[in-house]
């Protein structure tokens, strides 16, 4: 028992398990179902642990956005970093869409909900903002200008929010054909 109390009181993994948590709530049950009371009990520390890493809900959300932008955007980077210098890029975004689409839905789902939460939540623009921009950056080392780079983000932002909403398959085919007459130059 001892060494439980121990270990609670010094707990350098604790701020992190609170994000986890908020992260597994938002994942299951939405973003309105964050608390500082279901966090904590999802994290298995006691309520105060929330509100002393975390003034707010808006400080929570900003790190749960944070590290669920951060993850998505590594295996992003991974995935242009594995593309041949020669890849159809209209073909590999479709076939990303899909694989996307079809993985995890619970995680994807979760990582539109935070991104569209900054419309509401002040504090979170600039994460997501961020996020955006960095998408950009990473189709533009494929595209020949900023521009088209940017157009092919939001694209591939609306096709993914059009499959969440609808509940549809991606059809790899069509999707490419959508990114080749957006971006001919491809």
């Amino acid at each position: 028992m001892a060494t439980s109390i121990r270990r609670r009181r010094h707990d350098p993994e604790r701020r992190q398990r609170i994000i986890d948590a908020a992260i597994d709530i938002a994942r299951e049950r939405g973003i309105d179902a964050l608390s500082h009371r279901a966090v904590a009990a999802a994290a298995d520390v006691p309520l105060g642990s929330t509100t002393y890493h975390f003034a707010g809900l808006d400080d929570l959300l900003v790190a749960a956005l944070d590290q669920a932008n951060n993850a998505w955007l590594d295996g992003l980077e991974e995935w242009e970093r594995a593309l041949p210098p020669d890849a159809d890029l209209a073909a590999e975004l479709a076939a990303l869409i899909e694989r996307t689409v079809a993985g995890d839905r619970q995680q994807v789902t979760l990582e539109y909900e935070l991104y569209v939460a900054a419309l509401r939540h002040e504090r979170l623009r600039p994460l997501a903002a961020g996020c955006v921009d960095r998408v950009a950056e990473l189709l533009a080392r494929r595209t020949p200008d900023p521009a088209t780079a940017r157009a092919l983000a939001a694209l591939t932002d609306g096709l993914m929010l059009q499959l969440l909403l609808t509940g549809r398959r991606a059809d790899r085919t069509e999707l490419r054909e959508l990114f080749a007459r957006c971006c001919p130059e491809l």
